[in-house]
């Protein structure tokens, strides 16, 4: 079993899929704990990059199609979590 912190902002350090079947234990930032299967997270996961790259205006694959070169969006560190995900 996986055991994460939620920050005080809501959000939980993942910069990776986690195998679908593993448990994560999520400690929330009211001290609630609640375990979420690798599936629901990596969801989460994936949520969280597809706003990220719409905020950057970056297309599905996290490149920018403008002529300026940016940094790559093929990447998140952190995805926000909220007690209740996992039902």
């Amino acid at each position: 079993m996986i055991k994460l912190q939620q920050d005080a902002e809501g959000f939980i350090r993942m910069n990776r899929h986690f195998p679908d079947s593993v448990l994560v234990a999520v400690t929330f930032a009211d001290g609630t704990v609640e375990e979420l299967t690798g599936r629901r997270l990596n969801q989460a996961y994936d949520e969280a990059l597809a706003e990220y790259r719409v905020q950057n205006h970056l297309d599905a694959k996290g490149f920018s199609r403008s002529p300026k070169k940016t940094g790559s969006g093929n990447k998140i560190d952190f995805v926000p979590v909220r007690p209740g995900m996992g039902g």
